[in-house]
């Protein structure tokens, strides 16, 4: 089982970064793999909206983001970690969404889904902090990563959601959260 944690947030150290590493000592106290991805020490431009991989299944880009699409390749299970910015995914996590465009395309356009290279369905995690305790807090980050796992041709199989976590650390003050990641590692490997 080959597992990839994704650090979106743009702040290193921050509450999501903290959730995150909680969710691979899990996965790896419990037998599993993990590779590590930090998008903030990644470099990639923006989707540009070319269509270019619309022909491809391939982006016409070429950056860091090459690195990054051969992990999500072939991944059996991702878990990705973003703060919200705005009701949405920030910057970077957004960046990285959009540029799964060509996976997109890949299996709806050319009937090339990724379960055809991984020889199954791979299931993906979202561990997200908003700031506010708005109601829909999360709305648009569930809708916009059940899309992006869709693209990459995996389930979305579960989220930890958390409000009102804003400054640094302060996801250590909540009383079951590091612990729920720790599981949440630790339950994709057991099962």
């Amino acid at each position: 089982m080959k597992i990839t944690a994704i650090y979106g947030s743009p702040r290193e150290g921050g509450n999501s970064d903290l959730l995150l590493a909680e969710f691979v000592r899990g996965a790896r106290e419990s037998g599993g793999a993990v590779t590590e991805i930090v998008l903030r020490n990644y470099h990639f431009a923006p989707c540009i909206e070319c269509g270019g991989c619309n022909e491809t299944g391939v982006c016409v880009l070429q950056d860091d983001m090459d690195m990054i699409y051969t992990q999500l390749q072939k991944s059996d299970i991702l878990c990705l970690a973003a703060p919200v910015f705005f009701y949405g995914p920030n910057a970077q996590t957004k960046a990285l969404i959009d540029r799964s465009q060509c996976f997109w395309a890949g299996k709806y356009l050319l009937n090339r889904p990724l379960s055809s290279e991984r020889g199954a369905k791979a299931k993906g995690y979202l561990i997200s902090v908003g700031a506010t305790k708005g109601q829909k807090i999360f709305d648009c980050m569930l809708l916009t990563v059940r899309y992006f796992f869709d693209a990459l041709d995996m389930e979305f199989a579960g989220s930890l959601l958390y409000k009102q976590i804003d400054a640094r650390g302060a996801i250590r003050q909540h009383p079951t959260a590091l612990k729920e990641a720790f599981e949440l590692g630790s339950a994709v490997v057991i099962g």
